[in-house]
């Protein structure tokens, strides 16, 4: 019974947080269609570990790569016999590049081991040109990697705490080319929804048209409202767009119940409703417990054996069963989890009867285990 308390007073928690409508900003429920961040990957090496990079023999493009970066700053060939080192690893250098980030702005850098390398700490990243989806080289990172975790090793134990073998740098990489995108150009901008649907998506483009005047926005499909730049304010794109991203409108969303069956949570949203049903739980518990004994009959010395005698205890425990009605269609959240906590259950219970009741028909929303 204390699990089902807990749970009731979780569901009330989860009614009385929220009010029954709330206006958000723009910005905190949608995008805008081209200002968004880049991806960009590169291939490099670091340098200067204390024997914890990749052995030559199991990383052989590691050696190709210390060959090739040896050449290029005028060390002659040489022999893979003459290459032995343990002090340099094979890595992937990725990052996100910014919307409208200019020549000579810093990102950020993440550093992970591609070889067999034990631990990045204490090493430096050599310089390492990083391309985008187009082939085109946007940035080049650089410098000492920061390591969160750490790895110890002895000669019967270890010790690994966190993932030594991936790494950042602050501020890592140098943008080197800039992405062409030319806001005063549009004459027209779309807004993107991060979760698509029909009414909110026509909520928001009245929202604009009152705040911008009629005309201004419409509504291209549930995940998408186009916004036209004109008049006056045009040249001042950058100026309408933080108008528009700071204006509140009511999203609205489908009617769900997401459970989360390891950790037992339940989630249930404002407009989930159901028809008017009768809900029994109850159960039939049958306990088996196994208490073998150990028989000596006769002492070993004159040829007794020991066995073991099987014990067997068999328990049956039948709870009474009563219905209770859960209301119908026309009732409030409020009034839908405190019928749920009326009949006392655990979490395991609230989510079979969930799902005996969308099985039925009668619940009215998705139903989404994760």
């Amino acid at each position: 019974m204390r699990i089902a308390a807990c749970l009731g007073a979780a569901f009330v928690a989860l009614v009385s947080a929220f009010p029954a409508s709330s206006d958000v900003r723009i910005k905190d429920i949608a995008t805008f269609e081209g200002v968004r961040e880049n991806q960009l990957v590169g291939y490099g090496l670091v340098v200067g570990l204390n024997g914890t990079g990749d052995s030559l023999r199991n990383s052989p493009f590691t050696e190709k790569s210390i060959e090739a970066m040896l050449e290029r700053l005028g060390v002659g060939n040489m022999s893979e016999d003459q290459i032995k080192t343990s002090n340099t690893a094979a890595v992937m250098v990725t990052a996100m590049l910014p919307p409208f980030a200019r020549l000579g702005s810093p990102i950020d850098v993440v550093v992970s081991s591609l070889g067999d390398a034990s631990s990045l700490r204490g090493g430096t990243l050599i310089v390492t040109p990083l391309t985008g989806a187009d082939g085109e080289v946007y940035a080049v990172a650089q410098g000492p990697i920061a390591v969160a975790g750490y790895a110890a090793q002895g000669m019967a134990a270890s010790v690994v705490e966190g993932v030594p073998t991936v790494a950042r740098i602050e501020n890592g990489a140098t943008v080197e080319n800039e992405v062409e995108f030319a806001l005063a150009s549009l004459s027209s901008i779309r807004i993107a929804l991060r979760n698509p649907d029909f009414t909110t998506a026509t909520r928001m483009a009245e929202a604009i048209n009152k705040r911008m005047g009629s005309n201004t926005a419409t509504a291209l499909d549930p995940g998408t409202v186009e916004v036209a730049l004109h008049g006056a304010g045009k040249g001042d794109v950058a100026g309408i767009l933080s108008d528009v991203e700071n204006i509140r409108v009511d999203p609205d969303a489908v009617a769900k119940v997401v459970i989360d069956a390891r950790s037992g949570t339940i989630v249930i949203g404002e407009d989930v409703r159901i028809d008017r049903v009768a809900v029994s739980q109850g159960g039939l518990t049958v306990m088996v417990r196994e208490d073998p004994e150990v028989s000596q009959p006769e002492p070993i010395t004159i040829g007794g054996t020991t066995v073991v005698v099987p014990r067997t205890t068999v328990a049956v425990d039948e709870q009474e069963t009563h219905f209770t009605i859960l209301e119908g269609a026309d009732v409030s959240l409020q009034r839908l989890v405190d019928a749920l906590n009326a009949i006392g259950l655990t979490a395991t219970q609230t989510i079979s009867i969930l799902q005996a009741i969308k099985a039925a028909g009668a619940l009215h929303a998705d139903l989404e285990i994760i």
